[in-house]
């Protein structure tokens, strides 16, 4: 079977692309205007070990929404990778890791399978119809280059990114311990 022809990758890389990078930046437009908009968000950090809450929710929802929209234009796209990696191992983190694996019990998958995602698109590139590609830069960026950048400049904000602000609110002792 032959591989993907140059004009079907770069439409097949443009629809992977926008659709990974608009539903990620959906979950930053859904944290600062829905339900109960940033501030709410801003209480639900704070409740979970990220503070400030307020500086938490809004960067949170802004580097979603940026990087979403980034990944989905195929403009800087291993950055906007390295991005979304690092979001996604700050919510694996703090959200998710004690659920276990399972999306179906609260768990890891989801963002383990996004920063996979963004790490590949990064690897093999945004294609012929991005940004990156009419401005020069895809083919410099893409490849090894590319999930380097988007699995190793990812992790390392990620765990910075935790190690100099999560601060996990102690256990409270159940009723039957007091």
């Amino acid at each position: 079977m032959d591989g993907l022809g140059a004009g079907e990758f770069a439409l097949v890389a443009l629809v992977f692309r926008v659709a990974i990078g608009i539903t990620f930046a959906s979950h930053g437009w859904a944290k600062r205007f829905s339900g109960g908009g940033l501030s709410g968000t801003a209480g639900w950090f704070d409740s979970i070990g990220m503070k400030p809450g307020t500086f938490h929710a809004t960067t949170a929802s802004t580097m979603e929404m940026a990087t979403g929209v980034a990944l989905a234009l195929g403009f800087l796209t291993p950055f906007a990778g390295a991005g979304i990696v690092a979001i996604m191992i700050v919510a694996g983190w703090t959200v998710h890791r004690t659920n276990g694996f399972a999306i179906v019990g609260d768990g890891w998958e989801y963002t383990f399978v996004v920063a996979i995602t963004a790490v590949a698109i990064a690897g093999f590139g945004p294609g012929d119809y991005s940004i990156d590609h009419a401005i020069g830069i895809a083919d410099g960026l893409n490849g090894t280059t590319g999930w380097l950048i988007a699995g190793g400049l990812g992790i390392v904000a990620g765990i910075g990114h935790l190690t100099t602000f999560y601060r996990p609110n102690p256990p409270q002792p159940a009723e039957a311990d007091i």
